[in-house]
């Protein structure tokens, strides 16, 4: 059975680049245009992985850490970053917040596969 990845992004080309290198890859894909797009459409479906990128409307990507956090269904789901932000305290908050991991933008789809693999393991 394929494992179901939740892309976060406002930028609707990022979450298009996104889903077609992870459903080549063999995995499922839904996307969210916002964090609290995101939080809703994971109350309801089940994930294996969530792709946040920080900077968004209504909900930026660390509440959107927190907030799912904050379930029962996702203490312990991978959460991985997906941003253009690089610095070291952006990092150590994502990793406060519970972020499993921190990837910069522009992505390797090759790099993004191989750590969506070793995190949730193959489609």
């Amino acid at each position: 059975m394929s494992k179901t990845i939740l892309a976060v992004d406002d930028s609707a080309s990022l979450r298009q680049m996104v889903a077609f290198t992870l459903k080549k890859a063999g995995y499922t894909v839904i996307e969210a245009g916002d964090g609290q797009e995101g939080l809703d459409l994971a109350k309801v479906n089940k994930v294996d992985l969530v792709l946040a990128d920080q900077n968004m409307p209504r909900m930026d990507g660390l509440t959107l850490v927190k907030s799912l956090r904050a379930t029962t269904e996702f203490r312990t789901t991978p959460i991985l970053m997906l941003t253009t932000e690089s610095s070291d305290e952006m990092k150590a908050a994502g990793k406060a917040a519970g972020a499993t991991g921190w990837m910069v933008k522009p992505f390797d789809p090759n790099k993004l596969i191989e750590i969506v693999g070793k995190v949730i393991g193959a489609a």
